[in-house]
């Protein structure tokens, strides 16, 4: 059994895209477990856009990684050592272990997954949180009916892809938001999206008027910035406006200007509002029930793009969601993740 990690540490916080000084490695002694604890061996590590703002020192939904400390990251792991009852080595789990070789960990601390039902990269996607963030966001945030439209920003992400597709099973007419005609194409030829919009080639707000000329129903925000301004032109009466993110300014170095279409949810008698989804944990189960079954039945597709060369390749990869590089293997579309 192995007694030490390989780990991935926060050295500085960065100004504007994380580089080479924001990272440490760092090899690590590991403990003994003891009762009620487990050695779990890291197979995956989610790349998520959210990371980036976890490494800035302000108020948010989680506290920041401090310097000095392992990276937060969401895994997927097998069993090496067990001191619990519920857990045999062989095991497969995810948990927040980190980016990480090797993690010991609480029991409570680890979920086990079934690769029967899924391949282990898929419970980091589209039955892991992306999924989880889509499904609630969507339909109860989003408060999705049958028939509406849907306009969904960054629509070849993890987030974004599983949005589109689930508002196709639910009825919907949907709109993606995308850079580039490679996945937009995959977007309608490949997802069953109903149009998608090139933000690198095309105006947005104008493109929007022409594919949704009634007005969208829900727009589902992972992008902020001018987009979000797009569409908050683009609203019908009654829209919801979902806020999951931001990454046009996640890397930027002070605050970027509010929307200045905000007017348009007094005007629609529209409604914008947050959300975090770990506030859904306890509905965790009912989500990867339905999405599983979506997946069986082919109104759905798992898409990730797996990333090898370990954890001393994280920062690289994950500067990959902002530069455009993470796009799903041979897909365009999909769920970023480092094979460890």
């Amino acid at each position: 059994m192995t007694s030490e990690t390989r780990q991935v540490r926060l050295a500085n916080r960065p100004m504007g895209m994380p580089d080479e000084a924001t990272w440490s490695l760092a090899t690590e002694e590991l403990p003994s477990i003891t009762e009620g604890q487990l050695l779990v061996k890291v197979d995956y590590i989610s790349i998520d856009p959210a990371m980036r703002g976890w490494l800035n020192d302000v108020r948010s939904y989680l506290p920041p990684v401090q310097i000095g400390e392992v990276m937060r990251s969401l895994d997927i792991a097998t069993v090496v050592g067990s001191a619990h009852p519920d857990f045999a080595v062989g095991d497969v789990v995810s948990g927040m272990f980190g980016v990480t070789q090797y993690a010991v960990c609480d029991g409570a601390d680890a979920q086990k997954v079934d690769v029967a039902t899924a391949p282990a990269p898929t419970w980091l996607g589209t039955l892991g949180i992306p999924g989880m963030t889509a499904y609630f966001g969507l339909l109860d945030v989003g408060k999705l009916k049958a028939g509406e439209t849907v306009v969904v920003s960054a629509a070849a992400g993890a987030v974004g892809s599983a949005v589109g597709q689930i508002a196709k099973a639910r009825g919907a007419t949907v709109v993606g938001i995308a850079g580039g005609p490679d996945k937009c194409r995959m977007l309608t030829d490949e997802l069953g999206f109903d149009a998608a919009v090139d933000y690198r080639n095309e105006n947005v707000l104008r493109r929007l008027r022409e594919v949704v000329p009634d007005g969208m129903d829900v727009y589902f925000d992972n992008v902020g910035g001018d987009t979000l301004d797009a569409a908050l032109a683009n609203l019908r009466h009654g829209a919801r406006v979902v806020i999951c993110g931001g990454i046009s300014a996640y890397n930027e170095e002070k605050l970027p200007p509010g929307p200045s279409r905000y007017m348009s949810l007094l005007v629609f008698r529209a409604s914008m509002t947050g959300f975090v989804v770990f506030d859904y944990a306890e509905r965790y189960a009912e989500a990867t029930e339905q999405i599983s079954a979506w997946l069986a039945d082919g109104l759905m597709q798992a898409r990730e793009q797996i990333v090898e060369g370990g954890v001393e390749k994280f920062g690289e990869c994950l500067n990959m969601l902002f530069t455009g590089a993470g796009t799903g293997t041979g897909t365009g579309t999909g769920k970023l993740i480092l094979a460890v």
